[in-house]
C-alpha cells in the first residue's frame, strides 16, 4: 500500500509558474513509476506527465517544454514544475504511483490560471 499526498496547488496568473510535489509513503518509492494527472471540469482525466523508475519521462503534448516531472528518491518524492502556465491548464493535478497492476492515487490538488 502507497500513500500519496500532494501539494503546491494554487492561483496563479497566466504565464507564472507553480511547483506540485508528491509525497510518497508506505512502501519502496523507488521501484515505482510515477505520474501526474489532471482533471478539468467536465472533462475526462488525463495523463499529464510520467516518470519511470530509471527516470525516462513521457508529457503530453499540450505542456511539452513547459512543464517538466522529476523525482527525488531520496525523499520519496515526485515535483512537477509547471512554467508559463496557461488557463487551458487549470485543473486538479492527481499524483499517481504504478507498479504492476497495481495503481495509486493522492488525492488532487487544485491549480488555477486566471488573471
Amino acid at each position: 500500500q502507497v500513500q500519496l499526498v500532494e501539494s503546491g496547488g494554487g492561483l496563479v496568473q497566466p504565464g507564472g509558474s507553480l511547483r506540485l510535489s508528491c509525497a510518497t509513503s508506505g512502501s519502496i518509492f523507488s521501484i515505482y513509476a510515477m505520474g501526474w494527472y489532471r482533471q478539468a471540469p467536465g472533462k475526462q482525466r488525463e495523463l499529464v506527465a510520467s516518470i519511470t523508475s530509471s527516470s525516462s519521462t513521457n508529457y503530453a503534448a499540450s505542456v511539452k517544454g513547459r512543464f517538466t516531472i522529476s523525482r527525488d528518491n531520496a525523499n520519496n518524492t515526485v515535483y512537477l514544475q509547471m512554467n508559463s502556465l496557461k488557463p487551458e491548464d487549470t485543473a486538479v493535478y492527481y499524483c499517481i504511483a504504478a507498479y504492476g497492476s497495481s495503481n495509486y492515487w493522492g488525492q488532487g490538488t487544485q491549480v488555477t490560471v486566471s488573471s
